[in-house]
């Protein structure tokens, strides 16, 4: 848990996650919010080392992905 949002906490959290759980070999796919962390250089970089592909919601619709938009809500 930290006081604030930024690419440098998220990258590392989706490493120490990646890289805890075994899951290199495995085709990943990460949603994410449209957050400007989310998107950020240090992110899209952590998450291409890793093989990780990102799948965002689509501009102005709220309700794309219902389960993982009610988890970002209840993580933030």
């Amino acid at each position: 848990m930290h006081e604030r949002e930024s690419a440098d906490l998220a990258a590392t959290l989706i490493r120490q996650a990646v890289l805890g759980e075994g899951c290199t070999l495995r085709p990943l796919v990460l949603h994410a919010d449209n957050g400007s962390p989310m998107k950020g250089a240090t992110m899209k970089t952590t998450m291409e080392k890793l093989g990780i592909t990102a799948s965002y919601s689509r501009p102005r619709v709220s309700n794309d992905n219902p389960y993982s938009e009610a988890l970002f809500r209840t993580c933030k």
